[in-house]
């Protein structure tokens, strides 16, 4: 038995040293950081402002923590089960971004900043940069690319062998999934705005990827995994996968309709009155 597939065939009474929890536990750490900050900023702006939505903070408290829950699980349970790290690849990478999404924090972060402040971020919201990272296909590519990379190479063997490579790969999981849910469905303000149409078109083949990587999954496991652990694994990917994308779906389509809708029909009515009283 190679020092590879060893790392998969670990018991479950394993214990970790404190090196191999470092990645887990910075991470930990910045999610409660995250989770702080944005009840901080909320208790700010309620005393200057309106009343901040609580679903909002609700929201970003629930993201925060299946995070935590998909960095600090497998610590807990098992470093070496795939089915365990495809359960926390899907907290981490589209669960909780989702929710963190629909939480607004660039929203309250510029109502939270004094005038200047907000000024300069939202120049640098206009960015060049910002335009790049927030373009659906863009983040479409680092999201979903990123993923066949770590599955179809040998970076996910890596990763369980050394810690700086895992803090990449669970730091990239994240921030590339909570890009993507960004640059699909708007509740923040996005200067560099795509069409409901091209967005929708990007998520779809977006969406089949991730399927079409999920089935690779099942008949190709990853260097080092068992084909039980492999196919569970691919279906908690690609039906767990599905759950989550059927939410965005539900929110895009909706936040179309309301763009497609009329705004005020009773002005427009006014509006046609008053052309027909003066034609007569």
């Amino acid at each position: 038995m190679n020092h590879i597939t060893a790392v998969h065939h670990v018991d479950h009474t394993t214990t970790f040293s404190l090196s191999e929890m470092i990645p887990s536990l910075i991470l930990s750490s910045l999610f409660c950081l995250l989770l702080l900050l944005y009840i901080g900023a909320v208790i700010f702006t309620n005393r200057r402002y309106k009343r901040w939505p609580l679903h909002r903070t609700v929201c970003w408290s629930i993201g925060t923590l299946l995070a935590l829950i998909a960095v600090m699980g497998p610590v807990i349970y098992s470093q070496s089960d795939f089915t365990t790290h495809m359960l926390s690849h899907l907290l981490l990478g589209m669960l909780a971004p989702l929710l963190m999404v629909i939480a607004a924090p660039v929203t309250l972060l510029l109502r939270t900043l004094g005038t200047p402040k907000a000024r300069r971020l939202s120049v640098l919201l206009k960015s060049w940069p910002s335009r790049i990272v927030t373009h659906p296909i863009f983040a479409s590519i680092m999201n979903i690319g990123g993923l066949y990379v770590l599955y179809t190479t040998e970076l996910f063997a890596l990763m369980h062998t050394n810690g700086l490579v895992e803090f990449i790969v669970h730091f990239h999981v994240f921030f590339a999934g909570y890009l993507f849910t960004v640059s699909i469905i708007y509740f923040d303000p996005i200067p560099h705005r795509k069409s409901f149409l091209f967005r929708a078109i990007v998520f779809i083949l977006a969406l089949a990827s991730h399927g079409i990587l999920a089935k690779i999954i099942y008949g190709y496991p990853p260097v080092g995994v068992p084909f039980e652990q492999a196919e569970l694994g691919a279906q908690i990917m690609y039906y767990g996968g599905d759950v989550i994308d059927a939410v965005i779906i539900i929110i895009l389509c909706s936040q179309w309709f309301k763009a497609m809708r009329p705004r005020d029909v009773g002005a427009k009515q006014l509006d046609l009155i008053k052309v027909s009283e003066t034609m007569d």
